[in-house]
């Protein structure tokens, strides 16, 4: 359960930095990162395990929240952890009367909060999304560990509307081995796209 110490106008931050979104239908937009900190979902292949506990990141006021991106940004992307363990309201609705963008990057795995301007959900299998997330997804990423991935990712794809954006993402410790098979299926699966962590290959954060 979420922190009692944080609610929708304070949240535990783990950082904040401007880049270029490297995943995704969005891929080399310029953006600005929030991720927030806490998650109980699990991956074991997670590369950002320093944010599970949101105890270890500051309780940030929503006012500071808001004054992080700077009038040259125009796309702010939410990331975590997983911030839908906390209420989304206060902060997206603050960023979007600022004329910014906001973009989601959620598991699924709690209720919806929040107002966005885009979507990407993406399911894992240690805690599977909650039904009323896949309307409202703009974006399916899938991490392609191992070959079943392919199979799941269709099943979490016939439960999306027909227009979402639909990426396999190589898991980055496995991206030899499985960028080959994911080729393969993209072939005889022209709907789907390939993922890369383009911003690893960059050295951006």
């Amino acid at each position: 359960m979420p922190l009692a110490a944080a609610n929708s106008r304070a949240l535990p931050l783990m950082e904040a930095f401007r880049t270029v979104q490297g995943e995704g239908a969005h891929t080399g937009r310029p953006s600005f990162f929030m991720r927030i900190g806490g998650c109980d979902v699990g991956c074991h292949w997670c590369d950002v395990k320093e944010s599970w506990d949101a105890s270890k990141h500051p309780v940030t006021p929503l006012d500071e929240l808001l004054s992080l991106p700077s009038a040259i940004d125009r796309t702010v992307v939410i990331t975590g952890g997983e911030p839908l363990m906390w209420d989304m309201g206060p902060l997206t609705e603050g960023l979007r009367a600022r004329g910014l963008k906001v973009h989601l990057e959620t598991s699924g795995a709690y209720p919806v909060t929040g107002t966005w301007d885009w979507i990407c959900l993406s399911p894992k299998k240690t805690k599977a999304p909650l039904p009323e997330w896949y309307a409202l997804a703009n974006e399916l990423k899938v991490i392609v560990y191992n070959d079943h991935d392919l199979a799941w990712a269709e099943e979490h794809a016939a439960c999306c509307a027909p227009g979402v954006e639909r990426f396999l993402q190589l898991e980055w410790s496995r991206r030899a081995i499985q960028l080959p098979k994911i080729i393969a299926y993209l072939e005889q699966h022209p709907e789907w796209r390939l993922g890369l962590q383009s911003h690893k290959y960059i050295g951006m954060p």
